[in-house]
């Protein structure tokens, strides 16, 4: 049975502040209620500095980076028409990880690895446009699967050419750097120590869910088939075009906050639709506030349940994602 709309936004946003809550109180050293408190109000006990300086950055970067996935999931999967589209499926992830990679291998620094990731993601981007340019151009109404199917062709070919490379520079990358190249590459977020990229991360997910928002109600008439959006008024190539730059955005701005954390973007925008209907003027909030609390549980799990030892966040989205997804499935 589904949820009513103002029902499941409310409790989605009170699972998120809860999660959010319990990563800066869990850890190896466990935090009381009037702790994350007093880190609140400017305290400068031992507690404050964990949550302020490490267990807050952290999180807030899981929950951008969990966000802005689930928002591109959505918008990939309704703009394509496709149940099994994802953030990673254009292969603008892919072209962000080769050159965080690269840069990796080279011995560069936090910064320069997550400057060489927007510049890959672009790069990327610029390609996918180029290639499918008749496709995200194009205004013959009658074509509307083939021109998505176009699209999605395209960035299945670029992700499988920007994996050949990443399996490239792991070949070529010196042995001692192999370990944070592949704890990039399954998604890590123990570099998330500066608030400021998670807080324009948020920033960013916010104004693209703004303008994503603004276009929801054509996206559900494109649902229909793009024929029938475009005698209802929209202008069709202009808005697939939008819309596949605000996902691609999404993406970039998660690769680099958080490295490769897959199966997000794939599975929250599914939990919502089951959950709610398929109206993306509500699809698209709920997937954000939902994304973003799978991934803060997930790290939140991962630095805790082997402490000292921290796994990487993207392996614990499949294995709390997977089951979570077959057991909505199972219920439907």
């Amino acid at each position: 049975m589904r949820a009513g709309r103002p029902t499941a936004i409310v409790a989605l946003a009170v699972a998120a502040g809860a999660s959010l809550v319990a990563a800066l109180a869990v850890g190896s050293v466990p935090l009381p209620l009037h702790e994350l408190v007093g880190a609140a109000l400017g305290s400068t006990s031992a507690g404050a500095d964990i949550v302020l300086g490490l267990r807050a950055p952290r999180a807030l970067s899981g929950f951008a980076v969990g966000a802005t996935l689930a928002l591109s999931g959505a918008l990939l999967q309704a703009l394509l028409r496709n149940p099994l589209a994802d953030p990673y499926v254009l292969g603008i992830s892919g072209g962000a990880a080769v050159a965080a990679l690269a840069a990796l291998a080279l011995g560069l620094g936090v910064v320069a690895v997550q400057a060489s990731a927007i510049v890959g993601a672009l790069l990327t981007l610029a390609i996918l446009f180029v290639l499918a340019r008749r496709s995200l151009y194009s205004t013959d109404m009658s074509g509307g699967e083939q021109a998505a199917g176009s699209v999605l062709l395209t960035g299945v070919m670029l992700a499988s050419f920007a994996a050949a490379l990443m399996s490239l520079v792991l070949a070529l990358a010196p042995d001692g750097r192999l370990r944070p190249m592949m704890f990039w590459l399954l998604g890590d977020l123990s570099g998330a120590t500066d608030p400021w990229p998670a807080v324009l991360a948020l920033v960013l997910a916010i104004v693209l869910l703004l303008f994503a928002f603004d276009h929801a109600r054509s996206l559900n008439l494109m649902l229909r088939g793009d024929l029938q959006a475009y005698t209802q008024g929209v202008r069709v190539a202009a808005t697939r075009r939008r819309l596949v730059l605000v996902a691609a955005i999404a993406t970039a701005s998660a690769v680099t906050l958080g490295g490769a954390v897959g199966f997000v973007g794939f599975v929250a925008p599914h939990l919502v639709r089951m959950w709610i209907g398929n109206d993306q003027r509500v699809v698209l909030p709920a997937s954000m506030l939902l994304g973003g609390t799978l991934v803060v549980v997930a790290d939140t799990v991962a630095r805790t349940a082997f402490a000292p030892l921290q796994l990487p966040v993207g392996v614990l989205t499949a294995l709390i994602g997977v089951p979570v997804f077959l057991g909505f499935l199972g219920r439907r």
